[in-house]
């Protein structure tokens, strides 16, 4: 069988074989239920391919995803798109929704633009109108505009943040207008309350653990109270620690080995033994020993490693596989 032969189906499937068992399970995140199993069948049928046909398939992938390199950042036109592929003659309805609601979001049209391309136009403006700006935008998107200012000015900005409350639409118009004018269209708003130290905690689980630390630091000598609310709010590697022992061991089995290898150098030991004590003896043996051999390591590694275990975290709070209880909230009993 070729891949000419091969139905997109199997195509997935003979991806999901050529990448191997790892970088599939990456793949698999992104896709529901029901596609995971569907995909699976087509694997378990999908019988032996020569490697001429896994080459040619791995091929039409690379080609696929180079000419649309420029489109993969999402955006309206993309959402239209995906819709009417996915709806067909019925999309109609789903699209009015789907602008309707676009059009009751404050700062909507922010979403199109590149966050870089957004830092550049603000760059000159008061850190108020910022934080406006980036207190309705999703935390992901804020956090990736946030780096791009400078480290005294994310922290004004973050400040602003937190300190926001309610703002009344005359207010949000008159930015939106100022802001239409280079970047494109407006939409209306009514009161909300937005901002806040729960927002500002938001997006700074999305920034990386340096970015994090340096404005939380420089909070914490503009506003110690509100710094202190912010960490309250926030997940950070070390509270790994506070977690049941079963969402500690789902934690681990689900975080790349060498990333937990590099995240626990130099932690406190409390933070190593809550790991350690959730591991098989092998498997924490292995784990101690790896630590052991990467010997000094630069400080920037170990804080990807632990922002990416974070990720982790993150990602199985979000599914509901493990439970984080932050501050202030109540405890749970079985």
């Amino acid at each position: 069988m070729t891949a000419v032969d091969l139905r997109p189906e199997q195509k997935a499937a003979a991806l999901v074989v050529a990448v191997g068992p790892q970088a599939a399970a990456h793949l698999l995140q992104y896709l529901a239920e029901d596609e995971v199993e569907r995909l699976a069948t087509e694997v378990a049928h999908l019988g032996r391919l020569g490697p001429e046909t896994m080459a040619a398939v791995l091929r039409e992938v690379a080609e696929e995803a180079d000419a649309l390199r420029m489109f993969a950042s999402g955006g309206l036109d993309y959402a239209r798109e995906l819709i009417s592929e996915w709806k067909g003659s019925r999309a109609g309805d789903m699209l009015d929704r789907l602008m309707s609601n676009l059009e009751t979001l404050p700062f909507g049209f922010v979403r199109d633009i590149d966050p870089e391309q957004l830092v550049h136009v603000l760059k000159d403006e008061h850190a108020q109108t910022i934080a406006l700006i980036l207190a309705y935008q999703p935390a992901a998107y804020a956090a990736a505009a946030l780096r791009g200012f400078d480290s005294a000015a994310r922290a004004e900005i973050a400040l602003r943040v937190a300190r926001m409350g309610r703002v009344s639409p005359e207010i949000v118009e008159r930015v939106e207008e100022a802001l239409r004018n280079r970047l494109g269209s407006v939409s209306s708003a009514e009161v909300t309350t937005r901002g806040g130290v729960v927002d500002l905690a938001a997006v700074l689980n999305h920034t990386d653990r340096s970015t994090e630390r340096a404005i939380l630091e420089r909070l914490a000598h503009m506003d110690a109270e509100v710094a202190d609310e912010v960490r309250a709010l926030m997940f950070v590697f070390e509270d790994i620690a506070q977690l049941d022992d079963r969402s500690i061991q789902r934690v681990v089995q689900d975080v790349d080995a060498k990333d937990l290898a590099y995240a626990m150098k130099g932690v406190a030991p409390p933070v190593r033994d809550a790991i350690v004590r959730n591991m098989s003896q092998r498997a924490a043996d292995t784990l101690l020993e790896e630590i052991e051999l990467l010997g000094a390591v630069r400080r920037a590694d170990v804080e990807s490693a632990q922002t990416r275990v974070v990720a982790v975290v993150r990602q199985l709070e979000d599914a509901g596989d493990i439970l984080i209880t932050r501050a202030g909230e109540a405890e749970l009993v079985e």
